[in-house]
């Protein structure tokens, strides 16, 4: 647990101007024009709607500052002189102008909100389709919550940008523009004097907003790692309790907490600086305007009526001209934070996926399920390699064990069978196509992977079986669970096979959940079948029963089984037996004994760590024809 304050910085996480994988500069920037022309194609499709948004705010914009001119004309033609029917006039023109206004503003916000949340749709579905077609690479060095974080929180702040943002920002400029016309319009030297305030106000904002980037960015920075800390404790809470870090990663979180405290308060106190400042400057500038009027009048050089109106609708666009300074200082953290999250995401969309159908693969049609490694090497990194001039040639419908120490580079094997990674040297074929040549999806389609956890999805039990094969019938769930043992208790549950299964099927036990993932491999009749480790976690009478679905699952299929149990793979075609890489041995269960190699030895510490006995033959492996009848027992 590191701890992160903002004067250090938190041990490892922050060095040379990047923290966590994000380069500090952009998320702290303000505005980056590069971020906003990628944006704008997400506007493109709803150009339409934006433009009369855009006419709505033009509008709303001319009828709001036109007030205060009105106002001052009546003062001054009409007030000053008792006209009643010139000052009803002008209250109706008023009126209209209030209720043209309201008009426009409610058209503006219809538009933009239909706007924003169809962005916000397109963007999301954007990233989901992206993320879905990235390789495993990408989710082995990514953070879940980093990936969930932009597709949620990210998406929603570039949201209100597009939608709402970028318009009261233009709307804001327009404001102050117009608000120079009607001034300058009114008296060129009192409006010359009213702006003479504008040159404070840029180096006052340009110091303040220094100030505020970098207060902005520790408040976000100290945020995260609340919510990274807060992610951690809460994922782990079943290790925190069984080691009694309870009190320990409390005092952690608290440090973490205040940090986030005291950088809040450090922005609070920034930002508390700046709308004083803003009132105190718009105060000046009505002083300024109000002094300059009274010396005019007094010296006989300005009427009164006119004295009158001028300080009526001056001291209103001094008003009106600082409202959209205050409102701009108010998008200033959006923006900051828009702009972060426009970073983020596109950080993510630009990263293309490193398994793509090359322009010339072809979909499987009859898949005979015949499987050759040619010299494969691979490395999930340059310098850590992994497998090692790996060369199998596997018929149809051959059961293929994988067996060997941790790190041998089992599962790696299976994996490229799959094509989660692209290897680094030599060729996997299928069927005699090199797998780079064929498509994705029609190589999913006719192959099946049932791992050590499964993983089940929110929905009933009928969904989970069918997810890899859409078209499944009711019956053919049935026939599937029927045929790996599982429909006996399927058929004991409250729902059946409608029960709906809680998050990740946390309402079933580790071997139900595992006959789930073997009904549902059996009802996507792949031809060619992985399984990783699919019964370690399972008892001995659970396994038993997976043993028979196995037989049902392995017959004439193509096969590759990693386990760790012996009991698994006794009865495969082949067992391969690999070690640092590299295969080492390949023959029967019977022969690798016999040889007295590395499966012998193998075969012996598995036995010796649960203190099971081994018969002469075991002992002599040299000379071992038939292994011990309890062998389900090792693990």
């Amino acid at each position: 647990m590191a701890y992160w304050s903002p004067g250090g910085g938190r041990g490892g996480g922050m060095e040379g101007g990047r923290h966590d994988g994000w380069d500090y500069q952009d998320i702290g920037r303000v505005y980056d024009p590069h971020l906003m022309r990628r944006l704008l194609p997400f506007m493109q499709p709803y150009r339409g709607r934006v433009a009369i948004a855009f006419v709505a705010m033009i509008v709303f914009s001319v009828a709001s500052y036109a007030q205060p001119w009105l106002i001052g004309l009546a003062v001054r033609d009409y007030v000053a002189r008792n006209d009643a029917n010139g000052l009803a006039r002008v209250s109706v023109a008023l009126i209209a102008l209030a209720l043209i206004s309201w008009a426009a503003q409610w058209v503006q916000r219809l538009q933009t909100g239909y706007v924003g949340h169809r962005i916000l749709l397109q963007l999301r579905t954007t990233l989901f389709a992206h993320l879905q077609r990235l390789s495993l690479r990408f989710y082995d060095r990514e953070e879940v919550g980093r990936v969930m974080s932009r597709v949620t929180s990210d998406v929603t702040v570039l949201q209100d940008l597009l939608s709402t943002g970028v318009l009261t920002i233009i709307a804001d400029l327009f404001g102050l523009a117009l608000v120079v016309v009607f001034l300058l319009a009114l008296d060129v030297q009192l409006a010359l004097f009213a702006l003479a305030v504008i040159p404070l106000l840029i180096v006052a904002m340009s110091v303040w907003q220094r100030r505020a980037q970098a207060a902005f960015i520790n408040v976000r920075l100290a945020i995260a790692h609340v919510n990274s800390s807060l992610n951690e404790n809460v994922s782990g809470v079943r290790v925190v309790q069984s080691v009694g870090r309870e009190h320990r990663n409390l005092v952690e979180f608290e440090q973490l907490n205040s940090s986030n405290r005291d950088t809040n308060l450090a922005a609070n106190r920034v930002q508390a600086i700046v709308m004083p400042l803003v009132e105190l400057l718009a105060t000046l500038a009505t002083v300024v305007v109000l002094i300059v009027i009274g010396r005019r009048l007094f010296s006989g050089s300005l009427p009164v009526a006119d004295a009158l109106a001028f300080a009526t609708a001056f001291t209103l666009y001094i008003q009106r001209f600082f409202n959209p300074v205050r409102d701009l200082v108010m998008q200033y953290t959006q923006i900051q934070r828009a702009m972060a999250g426009a970073h983020r995401v596109f950080e993510l969309l630009d990263t293309a996926p490193e398994i793509v159908d090359a322009p010339d693969a072809v979909a499987l049609a009859d898949v005979e399920g015949r499987v050759d490694f040619h010299h494969v090497d691979f490395a999930y990194s340059p310098d850590v390699p992994v497998l090692h001039d790996v060369d199998l040639h596997v018929r149809p419908g051959e059961t293929i064990a994988l067996v060997g120490p941790t790190g041998a580079g089992k599962t790696t094997v299976t994996a490229l069978i799959n094509r989660s990674y692209d290897v680094t040297g030599g060729r996997i074929e299928i069927d005699g196509i090199p797998l780079t040549r064929i498509q994705r999806s029609s190589l999913a389609r006719r192959m099946s992977v049932v791992l050590q956890e499964p993983y089940l999805f929110s929905g009933s039990i009928t969904e989970n079986i069918r997810y890899g094969r859409l078209d499944a019938t009711d019956e053919d769930v049935r026939e599937a669970a029927r045929a790996v043992g599982a429909d006996e208790f399927i058929q004991r549950m409250p729902g059946g096979y409608a029960t709906v299964l809680h998050e990740r099927g946390q309402n079933l036990s580790v071997g139900q959940r595992q006959l789930f993932a073997f009904a549902r491999a059996v009802v996507a009749h792949p031809r060619i079948l992985i399984l990783d480790e699919a019964t370690a976690n399972v008892d001995t009478q659970t396994e038993r029963t997976i043993q028979r679905a196995l037989k049902t699952l392995l017959e004439g299929r193509t096969s590759f089984v990693i386990a760790h149990r012996l009991s698994t793979i006794r009865d495969a075609d082949r067992i391969v037996v690999m070690r640092a890489g590299r295969i080492v041995e390949v023959g029967t269960h019977d022969e690798l004994l016999a040889r007295g190699g590395v499966y012998a030895d193998l075969y012996r510490m598995m036995y010796a760590a649960h203190d099971a006995p081994l018969d002469a033959a075991a002992s002599a492996p040299h000379h071992l024809d038939t292994p011990p009848h309890r062998v389900e027992a090792a693990t």
